[in-house]
């Protein structure tokens, strides 16, 4: 009997899409881990968003391939604890809750 070492939940997006967030295969962790330890590198608050955004598309390119090839549409369907939560259960990083700026926090997410 096969035993599963991770749980899946699903949330729903700001467009109504439902999204299975779980952790990424090795293979889409290392594409996800590529744009988030570019956020140390930007100064601009809209920067580090755009990025975040970049690792949310990774996390969910395989279930919602229509969604992330439109990044208006993508926009449209995250928000920042969207974004918060897809980026702690499928790419591990937990952003710091007592941290309100958002560039600080994708800095800190870059350093994980």
């Amino acid at each position: 009997m096969a035993t599963t070492v991770y749980s899946v939940e699903e949330v729903t997006l700001q467009d109504g899409s439902i999204a299975k967030l779980k952790p990424l295969s090795i293979k889409e962790l290392r594409k996800f881990m590529a744009v988030i330890t570019k956020t140390s590198e930007v100064t601009e608050q809209s920067e580090s968003l755009d990025l975040l955004i970049d690792a949310c598309g990774v996390a969910l390119e395989s279930q919602l391939p229509n969604l992330v090839k439109d990044r208006d549409a993508l926009e449209s369907a995250l928000d920042i604890p969207t974004i918060n939560r897809i980026l702690e259960v499928c790419g591990g990083i937990k952003m710091d809750e007592d941290n309100a700026n958002l560039t600080q926090a994708a800095v800190l997410a870059g350093m994980n």
